[in-house]
């Protein structure tokens, strides 16, 4: 089955895993991926990310990086990026999936609140003609110690609880 949400970081190391784990355990129903925009394929999570998962009751995916494919852009209902440069990236590397890409602190912001098919809701955003602000992204915890994995764990969660909450609304 085609990924209805795909969730984009740089690496698929940290935010987006974590973004998918926290969305997979909201609506298990809803098909989830993770992937990024500049990848060392195959690498297995860090331990950083694992723990911060766990702190937080949620069960760490089987996860190898993986870059984003054009496939499954196309494919999905909604691209949920961590930063704005993974937005501009979708736009310059996959045009035709810019119209369902934004960040997940705007998504946070705009699609609650919103009516009818999902599809339609993001269609209306205008996400591909949205100017990108820096409040939008998830700062990557890549480098830091376990507080800062734990810190940025928190924060995907807290947003990624609004996000599930809006996709499962439809009124």
């Amino acid at each position: 089955m085609d990924p209805a949400v795909v969730f984009l970081c740089t690496g698929n190391a940290a935010r987006s895993v974590m973004a998918g784990a926290a969305l997979s355990a909201r609506l298990p129903e809803l098909p989830v991926a993770t992937a990024g925009t500049l990848v060392v394929e195959g690498q297995p999570m860090s331990g950083r990310t694992r723990a911060a998962l766990e702190s937080l009751g949620l069960e760490p995916p089987p996860h190898r990086s993986r870059q984003a494919t054009e496939g499954e852009l196309e494919a999905a209902t909604l691209v949920v990026a961590l930063a704005p440069e993974h937005v501009a990236w979708v736009r310059r590397a996959h045009p035709s999936a810019a119209p369902r890409t934004g960040t997940l602190r705007r998504l946070c912001r705009d699609l609650p609140g919103t009516t009818g098919a999902l599809t339609d809701r993001v269609a209306r955003l205008d996400l591909a003609r949205t100017p990108l602000e820096q409040w939008e992204e998830v700062i990557d915890p890549g480098g830091g110690d376990s507080a800062a994995f734990a810190a940025c764990a928190r924060e995907v969660v807290d947003l990624v609880d609004t996000l599930a909450a809006a996709l499962a609304s439809t009124e």
